[in-house]
Order: C-alpha cells, then sequence, then structure tokens
C-alpha cells in the first residue's frame, strides 16, 4: 500500500506542477527519458479488486525485468475508471492528452473499453486490453495499436461444446443475463455446441443485474434438458448456483458454464457449487512449474492469492516487456515495436500463448471441474483457440 501511495503522490504532483506550468527544463528532460504507462482501471466500486489484480500483475512483470521497459525508468499514472462507459472517453483522453502517456493499460468493464477504444484509435497510443472481453476491441473496431492480453466474450464458451457432447449431453438449455457480455458469451456457446452436434433447446434471459431466477429455473425443469449452459459473474453467479441448487437441479441436471461462473465465488456459494464444469483458459490449480512459481512470488509481494485478472495483468507486463526490448526502449518505433507484439510468444502462468492477425490470444482453454471448493483442471477443452477477428480490417 505504500509504494501505491507514493506512486499516486508523485503522479500528483507531476500533474499539478504541469497544470501550473511550472516545470522546469531540466526537469521536463529527466521524465522525457522514462516511460509514461497509464492505468486506466477501476479502484471503486465492485469490480475494484479486479482492477487491482490487474495492476498488481502488470507491476509484478515489470519488477521481474529490474523495474525498467527497454532499459527506461518509468513514470505511471493512474486513472479510476469507476466503471463507468459515460466517462470512458473523458478518462482515456486524461491520461493520453493530459498525462501524454506512452501505454495505456485498461480496462476490466467491456462498456468502458469502447470509450478507450475511441481514444487509441483517434489518437494513435499503444493500448493493452487486460480483461474486458467485448468482441468489437479485435473485430470490427480493431486497430494496429490495440493488443488484447485476455479473451474475447465467446472464446471460454466456445469451448464447451465438444466435451458436453463427449459426455452425451446432447440438448442443452442456455441462461445468461442479457447485455452484451451475455450475448457474446452465447455466440460462443452456440457455435461450438452445435458444429459438435448439440442442440440448444431453449435460450433463456433476463436483464441485467436482475438476480430473480425461480420462474426459469422452473422452466428449465419442466424442459428437463441434458444440461444447462450459462454466463454468469459475480455476486450474480452465487446467487444463481444457489437458487440452482435448491431448485433441485443440481442432481438432475448438469450445470456448466463460461469460468467466470466459479471464479472468486466457490467460497461464497459452498457445497452448492461441487460438481459445476466450466471451460477457461486459467485455472488456479494448473499445475504447472511456471504457474507455480508465479503464485508464489505473487503471494510473497502482495499477500494475497492471484487470480485470473492478476494473470491477465501480468501477461500485459509480458507483453509490453517483448515489444519495448525488441526497440530498445524507443516505443515511437511504432512499426517495429507492434511487429515485435505481434510475434511474442508469452510465456504465461496460463501456458504458453500467441498472439492473433486481430490481436488477441491464441491460447488453451482449460475444462474445470469444482472439486472441494476448487476449480481442478481436469483436461484441455480446445487447444490453441482463436477468436474468429470476424470485420477486422488493420489500417
Amino acid at each position: 500500500m505504500t509504494s501505491r501511495r507514493l506512486v499516486l503522490t508523485r503522479s500528483a504532483a507531476v500533474i499539478g506542477a504541469a497544470s501550473t506550468g511550472l516545470l522546469l527544463p531540466s526537469i521536463v528532460r529527466a521524465q522525457s527519458s522514462k516511460v509514461r504507462v497509464g492505468f486506466m482501471l477501476p479502484y471503486t466500486g465492485t469490480f475494484a479488486p479486479l482492477g487491482v489484480a490487474i495492476e498488481n500483475g502488470f507491476r509484478m512483470a515489470i519488477d521481474e525485468q529490474g523495474g525498467k521497459l527497454g532499459g527506461r525508468e518509468i513514470e505511471w499514472f493512474k486513472v479510476d475508471d469507476e466503471s463507468e462507459p459515460s466517462k470512458g472517453i473523458e478518462n482515456a483522453s486524461k491520461l493520453v492528452q493530459r498525462d501524454k502517456v506512452d501505454v495505456l493499460v485498461g480496462t476490466v468493464h467491456s462498456g468502458v473499453q469502447m470509450g478507450i477504444q475511441k481514444v487509441a484509435r483517434d489518437s494513435g497510443v499503444l493500448s493493452i486490453i487486460p480483461n474486458a472481453g467485448v468482441h468489437a476491441a479485435t473485430r470490427a473496431l480493431c486497430a494496429p495499436n490495440v493488443f488484447r492480453t485476455s479473451f474475447t466474450n465467446s472464446q471460454p464458451t466456445l469451448a464447451l461444446g465438444k466435451p458436453m457432447m463427449e459426455r452425451g449431453l446432447k440438448k442443452t438449455v442456455w441462461i445468461t443475463w442479457k447485455y452484451a457480455a451475455g450475448d457474446e458469451a452465447f455466440e460462443g456457446f452456440r457455435d461450438g455446441y452445435t458444429k459438435a452436434g448439440g442442440t440448444v433447446v431453449k435460450e433463456l434471459g433476463l436483464p441485467f443485474p436482475n438476480v430473480e431466477f425461480q420462474a426459469l429455473l422452473t422452466e428449465i425443469a419442466a424442459l428437463k434438458p441434458d444440461a444447462v449452459a450459462c454466463f454468469f459473474a459475480g455476486g450474480g453467479a452465487v446467487k444463481f448456483i444457489k437458487d440452482y441448487a435448491a431448485a433441485g437441479l443440481k442432481d438432475k441436471i448438469p450445470l456448466w458454464g463460461s469460468g467466470f461462473l466459479t471464479e472468486g465465488v466457490l467460497d461464497a456459494v459452498g457445497p452448492a457449487g461441487e460438481g459445476i464444469m466450466s471451460t477457461m483458459h486459467y485455472s488456479d490449480s494448473l499445475d504447472t512449474p511456471r504457474n507455480k512459481q508465479f503464485r508464489l512470488n505473487y503471494a510473497k509481494t502482495f499477500r494475497l492469492q492471484p487470480d485470473v485478472y492478476g494473470v491477465q495483468g501480468y501477461d500485459s507486463g509480458l507483453l509490453l516487456i517483448q515489444g519495448a526490448n525488441a526497440v530498445k526502449g524507443d516505443l515511437g518505433n511504432k512499426k517495429a515495436l507492434y511487429a515485435a507484439m505481434e510475434g511474442a510468444v508469452i510465456d504465461s502462468p496460463r501456458g504458453k500463448w500467441t498472439m492473433s492477425r486481430a490481436h488477441n490470444p491464441v491460447q488453451d482453454i482449460y475444462l474445470r471441474r469444482v472439486e472441494k471448493g476448487e476449480n481442478k483442471v481436469i483436461g484441455v477443452a480446445a487447444k490453441a483457440l482463436s477468436d474468429s477477428g470476424a470485420g477486422c480490417k488493420m489500417a
């Protein structure tokens, strides 16, 4: 916490001096030799722990490289995006125009990301997305200077179909919140499941963030599908999992979902979560030396256990390090910088991954089952899975 406060204080001092025009030429020269990195993440509200985890992971990757990028020292800037889409453009503009960052790292919320996307495309600033899965960022609104290190909303669910069909689950009901992330998650499930030979019996939805599931659970019981597949996350996932079990469906109709269904909620759901199957690009229990070392280092550094968000922040740092090293810290050499990032192989705690043509990870998606309160990896649901990148035309 002390180091974070120090960074904020220093950033505020620099910003304050700049706004009053008191920066001396010698100070300007000293600062211009540093790489200016801006975080636009949620630091308040529901998603605040996610924003902190992403920043922690990013900083850890940089610290492991001696705290520099391509041999240059770093100056950090931070903006709380408040998970508020209406402020997305304004907040991103603060980092780009006021703080003149060389790199903008953000964000979690897909609606806020659309604001960042506009600013990044208009200004040409290098932008790294450590979470938001909105399709447009690496599809129709893709850009040479925008790279995502996480997933698209349809990527985890695209991998559900094959393992479900292998278990004879041929008829499935889908349920989610009716909003962009839910719609995009369904796209992935529908495409992967029907391609594998499955039939979506019915698509059920309710407005985000409504958690009144009872009527829909009654409908599921009447339909008697082979399985239920879904996309929920956070507090809504806790309520859905508990209600599903309370309705007597847990032991009758297997529950499957995007891995976000069981991320960070297993303590809260208790026994109701046992046996849930999910697909995700990471799991705490991934039994590899790389993941074990990462988890140990993160826990020692931050006194916290890392999650998928910490991993995505860490990988964002690794990607930037590869690019910066390739151009010896000259981030103005954009052609060479982007080429290095496009060709990067990221040795991640989740397993090695590469960058697609549309700048989204090509990565393994793991099959996981909840056992004794943990997401246990029981196999690979899809190897080197890539998002379609439909509509992406790089300028």
